[in-house]
């Protein structure tokens, strides 16, 4: 399926920029090749960029790993992973990988989710028995960053108070709302497919889930709005360096070797970001074209159109941008989001929900690349179907709750 969907990026790109061309666009040619070079270049990059961020938290997961943290903290979730993820055995690394890296997406921690998502996907390709096609836990764990609930979207907060918003964490809520929805959804619909059962301890903790992030709400709620973004950041980078400090602490405490581990660890990070380079040039740059194309341009139009041929609101119409770029580049996204902010004006409606759009979900296409990308799996089943539902609910409730908090 990922194949066929590569391919037809650059097809359907390819026919777009032949109109484009009949059309008396004499440029779109070199549009299309320079997009080409830009975005493997781009794709180097960001590998680059990672390696840095892998080798530290690589490093700092070994620590963890042999110091015996990780398999305790999956010791303590794992009736729910023994439902959630029946294939992984009680008490194996992949357990602790996964609660880490879920924990850093909810902080909005990008720059420790995502190396230790990738931490996660190498230890669940190590129970999977069919190295190339994804496995269940694979798929949820996927699924699961592809939604990605997020409880403090601080880079969103900053970036909106940066542009002179009179209230810079109106968005928070609405935020949180389509983000839950997004998750829960991508959740059940794995669940389903999986046949996985919904019994009673997967009830409590989902009960208790909801009660945490319901406490969350008020506690930040009752905060004057001018200080809620300052102890958002505050708590996201006190638990940040508090788990870094209890990794050393406690692998000192366990007479583990902690900094000739770090070095071992920060190696295997540094490998894994080569790896992922032919992954990011592949669907970048098919990503790229697509978009030069004029192709994405062309589903907004019409999405546009159909909206006013049935007598819909269109206030909305112009932070769509934002929605159809977020599944394919979050970068490219958020770009979206800056422009319509200025076009617009930061405290205005549609300012606003491209704000909420922008944290409703995650980019799927890219984690698909890079997490099943750095364990070497083509086949991904319905990972992708599944994460682009996420999509589609996360955005589709960020627009409905942008119009039931500010429209």
């Amino acid at each position: 399926m990922l194949n066929l969907i590569w391919a037809a990026f650059f097809l359907i790109a390819a026919v777009a920029g032949l109109l484009r061309f009949l059309g008396g666009d004499t440029a779109i040619f070199q549009q299309l090749v320079q997009a080409t070079f830009d975005s493997a270049k781009l794709s180097v990059e960001i590998a680059l960029g990672l390696i840095g961020i892998l080798a530290l938290w690589s490093g700092l997961f070994r620590i963890a790993e042999l110091s015996g943290l990780i398999q305790k903290i999956g010791q303590w979730l794992s009736p729910v992973f023994e439902r959630l993820m029946p294939e992984v055995p009680k008490g194996h690394p992949a357990q602790g990988a996964v609660t880490m890296n879920l924990a850093a997406n909810m902080l909005g921690l990008d720059n420790a989710a995502t190396p230790l998502g990738l931490k996660a996907m190498q230890e669940l390709q190590s129970l999977n028995p069919s190295r190339d096609t994804a496995s269940n836990a694979q798929i949820l764990f996927l699924v699961l960053n592809t939604s990605s609930v997020t409880l403090l979207p601080i880079t969103i907060f900053m970036y909106r108070a940066q542009l002179g918003a009179a209230d810079p964490t109106v968005v928070f809520l609405p935020i949180l709302l389509a983000t839950i929805a997004s998750t829960m959804v991508g959740l059940i619909a794995v669940m389903l497919i999986q046949k996985i059962r919904l019994d009673a301890v997967l009830l409590a903790f989902f009960g208790g889930f909801f009660l945490l992030v319901g406490s969350f709400i008020y506690w930040l709620t009752v905060l004057p709005a001018d200080q809620l973004s300052q102890h958002s950041q505050v708590l996201a980078n006190g638990l940040l360096l508090a788990v870094i400090a209890g990794f050393i602490g406690i692998g000192l405490y366990r007479k583990v070797a902690v900094y000739e581990e770090f070095v071992v660890g920060a190696k295997e990070g540094f490998e894994t970001a080569v790896r992922l380079i032919p992954y990011l040039v592949a669907m970048l740059v098919a990503i790229a074209v697509f978009r030069a194309s004029g192709a994405l341009d062309f589903v907004g139009r019409g999405i546009s159109r159909l909206c006013e041929a049935v007598g819909l609101d269109t206030a909305f119409v112009d932070a769509l941008p934002v929605a159809l770029m977020k599944p394919f580049s979050g970068s490219g996204a958020r770009a979206m989001m800056l422009d319509v902010m200025n076009t617009h004006g930061v405290d205005s409606f549609v300012a606003k929900l491209a704000a909420v759009m922008q944290g409703s979900t995650e980019t799927t296409f890219y984690v698909l690349t890079v997490y099943f990308g750095v364990v070497g799996i083509t086949r991904i089943r319905y990972a992708l179907w599944c994460g682009l539902l996420c999509d589609v609910v996360g955005l589709s409730t960020a627009v409905l709750v942008s119009y039931w908090f500010f429209g």
